[in-house]
């Protein structure tokens, strides 16, 4: 998904998704076993996760040892993928529903990197280390963040986390290293708001680079796997130059509401390349290669800095209800969270995609707040009383948890997850935790852990502890206490109220004592209520593909304008084709456009869809006759790139298209006419 904006339609792509899997499992015990997957995609999410956790039911008994407990489905939060594929109806609106072929290809997307990983398991070494990445992230919501307490804020360098943590994966039998999981936080919105080309954004980038680099070497397998997975992201941002009015001014937003003006839409941040208007591609390979470098670092320091993990593999997961769900708050009383809903300022948008309309941040219910909206909100359900007290000083604008009409609008019901592997301890969470949100919640989990023990020795080691997220569902946000009561995008997206996060916080450390090693029986928690599941029953209103037609005169994967004759390294090779949708076939697997060089008399691929260089677009020119053109970019790298040699290439095109009056679909390819690279 986008930017929840209907009219920011998918045309092409930038770069191929992936879903990468990750597996531990103890060398005496290999039944206790975790999996954490990496998704190119904005969360987890509930339907997906109950998609995932069936397909490897229906695999056999051979992956009975995977399951609710030990799967962890999380997502980078990349902003430029595909939509209609969420369990829940309200981001489902602006994609038009829901469309099972999305939603297939993420889960059987996720079920092949389990097959690939588990048939690849193999005795091994674990290590983890820390970097410190200054220049990839920052705070989009600084005046939140200062709502914290002074003395909390002062034991820490930055308003945001710099710090990358790193687990390397290396085989005993030949001692290569076959993978890299990493956690650091920053937001998925390097691509604008009028990008319409389907990438992972900067950690896709990341995972790309640092998998080929790799590879390359004496040092990694052949199928080296590198995840770039999310921390406590909420509040951060790609956007590392600040925000600033785009109203000619030059000024910055401002501090209190980032607006400009008195109004949001104006109100941009700036990536490190933002003068190329090129829908933020440029910043987002710069974001995506500074956690590529920084995390190469790492993992050549590792020899020397790496801390080996040994000890049991353990997990839990239970589901818990938040819609009322009562905890002892840290000042002793008793408080509770509140059925789902969003505040005012949620419409408002952010930095990184600002809303519509007249919303606009810190808004806690000023009376200069549009009172149509009131009329809005009451058209929809509006909130009682109870619901109003319960989220204050949230002013509701959508009260989606009690909202059933045709089914729940967000989830009531979160999934509460913990692994572990020996002192290494992964909070999985639903929902984006604001920087101080994750420190709290990381710090909780480390005291509670304290009585564990943690390592085969018995040594008490102090526990290392991420946070790993939005997973397994979307709850959208998580923000402190008095980050939320300044009611800014993040406290006012904060779906269960004020305690939302010492709710979370409650919930994990609680169950800390399942994890605990010397427990024989594997005694879990009790599972909870489980959430609902919507795949059967969700709207769906996209349209389907009726059929494919050539221009007349024209035949499918002809040459509509060719490429020019020669290119230097800098310059674009532009061509475009007779198409067809690609929605027909999606390529899983495959690619819908390569580069070719010639070498020794075959053509050899050196490029394909999943190269951030290499840009596929496609446009329907009628849809009435059902005709398209597929417009093929390749960004020649300007370097003297060993893989772009002087020589000859060309542009090979796959498509697939619906036969007229049969709905058959078949396959066909058009090849450009030859160019040479001086």
């Amino acid at each position: 998904m986008g930017y929840a904006d209907p009219n920011q339609v998918g045309s092409g792509l930038r770069q191929r998704l992936y879903s990468r899997a990750f597996i531990v499992g103890g060398i005496d015990k290999p039944e206790d076993r975790i999996v954490y997957l990496v998704l190119d995609t904005q969360s987890g999410d509930t339907a997906v996760r109950h998609g995932i956790l069936e397909g490897l039911n229906e695999l056999g008994p051979e992956y009975g040892v995977y399951g609710k407990d030990n799967v962890a489905v999380t997502g980078t939060h990349s902003h430029s993928g595909p939509g209609a594929w969420l369990n829940y109806l309200l981001p489902q609106i602006t994609s038009k529903g829901f469309e099972k072929q999305s939603y297939r290809a993420i889960v059987d997307g996720a079920l092949l990197s389990i097959q690939r990983a588990h048939e690849s398991l193999a005795p091994g070494f674990l290590s983890v280390a820390e970097t410190r990445i200054q220049d990839a992230n920052t705070n989009r919501s600084p005046y939140a963040y200062l709502a914290n307490p002074e003395e909390e804020r002062a034991k820490y360098d930055h308003d945001v986390d710099k710090t990358m943590t790193m687990l390397k994966f290396q085989r005993a039998a030949d001692g290569r290293d076959i993978g890299v999981l990493t956690w650091y936080p920053v937001h998925g919105t390097s691509m604008l708001g009028n990008n319409t080309l389907i990438s992972g954004d900067n950690k896709g980038v990341a995972a790309v680079l640092f998998e080929k680099d790799i590879r390359s070497t004496d040092e990694g397998s052949a199928d080296f796997v590198a995840g770039f997975s999310q921390a406590n992201v909420g509040d951060t941002s790609p956007n590392v130059l600040g925000a600033y009015c785009e109203d000619g001014s030059g000024d910055k937003c401002n501090f209190e509401d980032s607006t400009c003006g008195g109004r949001s839409q104006l109100c941009h941040g700036r990536g490190p390349m933002f003068r190329q208007k090129d829908q933020g591609a440029s910043s987002c390979y710069e974001i995506g290669r500074r956690q590529y470098a920084g995390a190469k670092d790492l993992y050549h320091s590792m020899a020397s800095t790496g801390v080996k993990l040994n000890g049991p593999v353990r997990s839990l997961h239970t589901y818990r209800d938040f819609s009322n769900f009562t905890i002892q708050h840290p000042n002793g009383s008793y408080v509770k969270t509140c059925p789902a809903a969003l505040g005012y300022s949620f419409a408002a948008g952010t930095t990184d995609g600002p809303g519509a309309f007249d919303f606009k941040q810190n808004d806690t219910g000023s009376p200069d707040a549009n009172p149509i909206w009131a009329v809005v909100r009451n058209f929809l359900r509006e909130p009682s009383e109870t619901q109003k007290a319960c989220h204050a000083p949230k002013p509701i604008l959508l009260d989606v948890g009690e909202t059933e009409r045709p089914y729940l609008w967000t989830p009531n019901i979160v999934d509460v997850q913990l692994l572990r592997i020996g002192k290494f301890l992964i909070i999985v969470s639903p929902g984006e935790a604001t920087t101080m949100a994750g420190r709290r919640w990381r710090e909780a989990v480390s005291r509670s852990a304290s009585s564990l023990t943690l390592s085969s020795n018995g040594n008490d080691d102090p526990p290392i502890v991420v946070l790993g997220g939005p997973a397994n569902s979307y709850t959208h946000y998580i923000a402190t206490e008095e980050e939320y009561g300044t009611q800014r995008y993040e406290g006012a997206s904060t779906l269960y109220g004020p305690h939302t996060l010492n709710a979370y916080i409650n919930a994990t450390t609680s169950l800390i004592p399942y994890l605990h090693s010397s427990d024989p029986l594997r005694i879990h928690p009790p599972p909870g209520p489980d959430p609902p599941i919507h795949t059967n029953i969700s709207l769906n209103f996209n349209s389907k593909v009726r059929f494919d037609r050539s221009p007349f005169f024209k035949k499918f994967g002809q040459v509509l304008k060719d490429v020019e004759p020669v290119y230097h390294r800098g310059e674009t090779v532009h061509t475009t084709f007779v198409g067809a949708n690609p929605r027909n076939n999606l390529r899983l697997e495959g690619t819908f456009v390569s580069v070719e060089h010639l070498s020794q008399g075959n053509w050899v691929r050196v490029r394909d869809d999943s190269d951030w260089d290499l840009v596929y677009r496609w446009r329907r020119t009628s849809t009435v006759l059902g005709t398209s053109e597929v417009g093929v970019e390749w960004e020649i790298p300007s370097g003297e790139n060993e893989d772009v040699k002087q020589g000859l290439y060309r542009v090979r095109y796959f498509g697939d298209k619906k036969v007229f009056g049969k709905g058959e679909v078949e396959a066909f390819e058009g090849v450009s006419g030859v160019f040479g690279i001086e």
